[in-house]
C-alpha cells in the first residue's frame, strides 16, 4: 500500500473493533473487507453473542453518519425511507426523510420485520437511492447497511427472500467465544461503557481512498482463471438449485481485493479468494428442492466446492 499513514489508520480501526469484539479477528477482518469492497454486511447468529455490538462499533469507528433501525413486526416501509406530510401553510406535501438517509444503517434484527418492510431496503442497497411518491432521491455516499439476523427458528422472525440476501456482499457469524476470551469479556469493562468512549478512527475521505485502492488491486490472469473455476464448480455441484451468479463472481473478486488491501498489498493472491469464499457463498447457495440436504449445510457445501478446485501454480505478483 502506497499510503502508509492510511494503512496505519486502517490497522488502528481494526484494533479498536477487536478491543470490543474479543477473539473474533477473522470476523472483524471480513467485516472490514466487505466495507472496503463497497458492500453490505449480514451478521447472522443467536442472540447475545455480540452482533449488535460489532455493528455499533463499526459504525463509530468508520466515522460516518449512522442510524440504528430496530426492526419489529409492526414496522412500516415509511418508517425506513420517510414520508411526505401535508403542510397547510404552503398547501403542499413536504418530504421528511427516514433513517435510511445516513451513510451507515445498522439494521438490527432485520428478519423481525415483515417482507414488505424488508423490501424497503432493496432499492437502497442495490442502487444507493430510494423512490418515494414517484420521486427518486439519492442516498449519501458512502452508503452501507450492516444488518443483524436471528436464526430463523427464533420466534417472531421472517425469512429474508433470496433477492434480499443477494444484496449482502458477505455474511458472518460470531459464535460463542473461546473460554479464555470469554474470561476476558467477563472480567473486563462493560461493553456499553466502552462504546461510549469510542471515537472515529477513519474519515469518509479515508474510506473513499481505501475503496479506490481496492478497485486498483492487480489480479493476474491465473488468479481470474482460479476464480472462474470456483464459479463453474458451484454451478455444476450436485444438490444445488443454482450456483454462484456472475454478480457473485464480481463480489468475490472485489472482496478478495479488499483482503489484499487489508494485508498491505496491491496485488491479489489465491489465499485472498479462499479467505472470503465461505462468507460470500453461505447466504447465496440455494439447495435443490428434490434433494435432502439436511446433513449438508451451506457452510459445508461451500467448503466442499472450495476444496474441489485446485489452485493453479503461478506467480500472482505484479510483474
Amino acid at each position: 500500500m502506497s499510503d502508509t499513514s492510511l494503512f496505519h489508520r486502517l490497522q488502528q480501526a481494526q484494533a479498536q473493533v477487536n478491543q470490543l469484539i474479543v477473539g473474533k479477528r477473522e470476523a472483524v477482518e471480513t467485516a472490514f473487507a466487505c466495507l472496503l469492497a463497497g458492500g453490505h454486511l449480514l451478521i447472522e447468529d443467536i442472540p447475545g453473542v455480540g452482533k449488535t455490538t460489532l455493528a455499533h462499533t463499526l459504525a463509530i469507528t468508520l466515522g460516518t453518519s449512522w442510524q440504528r433501525i430496530q426492526f419489529t413486526s409492526d414496522m412500516l416501509p415509511a418508517d425506513i425511507v420517510g414520508v411526505s406530510i401535508y403542510q397547510r401553510q404552503s398547501d403542499s406535501f413536504e418530504f421528511h426523510p427516514g433513517p435510511v438517509f445516513n451513510q451507515l444503517i445498522l439494521a438490527d434484527e432485520i428478519n423481525r420485520g415483515t417482507p414488505k418492510t424488508q423490501s424497503a431496503l432493496l432499492e437502497a442497497m442495490a442502487e444507493n437511492q430510494v423512490t418515494v411518491d414517484g420521486k427518486t432521491r439519492e442516498l449519501p455516499q458512502p452508503f452501507f447497511v450492516i444488518a443483524t439476523q436471528n436464526p430463523l427458528d427464533t420466534a417472531g422472525t421472517f425469512p429474508l427472500p433470496d433477492s434480499q440476501l443477494d444484496r449482502f456482499l458477505l455474511s458472518i457469524s460470531l459464535g460463542y467465544p473461546a473460554p479464555d476470551e470469554e474470561r476476558k469479556l467477563l472480567a473486563g469493562t462493560d461493553r456499553q461503557v466502552m462504546l461510549k468512549q469510542l471515537t472515529a478512527v477513519l474519515q469518509t475521505s479515508d474510506l473513499a481512498s481505501l475503496q479506490q485502492q481496492t478497485r486498483d488491486v492487480f489480479r493476474s490472469e491465473e488468479l481470474l482463471n482460479y476464480l472462474q473455476a470456483l464459479l463453474s464448480a458451484s454451478r455444476e455441484w450436485p444438490g444445488l438449485k443454482s450456483g454462484l451468479s456472475p454478480r457473485a463472481g464480481l463480489a468475490l473478486m472485489h472482496c478478495a481485493s479488499a483482503i489484499a488491501v487489508l494485508s498491505g498489498r496491491d496485488y491479489c493472491l489465491p489465499e485472498d479468494i479462499q479467505r472470503v469464499f465461505l462468507n460470500l457463498c453461505h447466504h447465496r447457495l440455494i439447495h435443490s428442492n428434490n434433494i435432502d440436504n439436511s446433513d449438508n449445510t451451506a457452510e459445508q457445501l461451500s467448503a466442499d466446492i472450495l476444496a474441489s478446485v485446485a489452485v493453479m501454480e503461478a506467480d500472482h505478483h505484479r510483474i
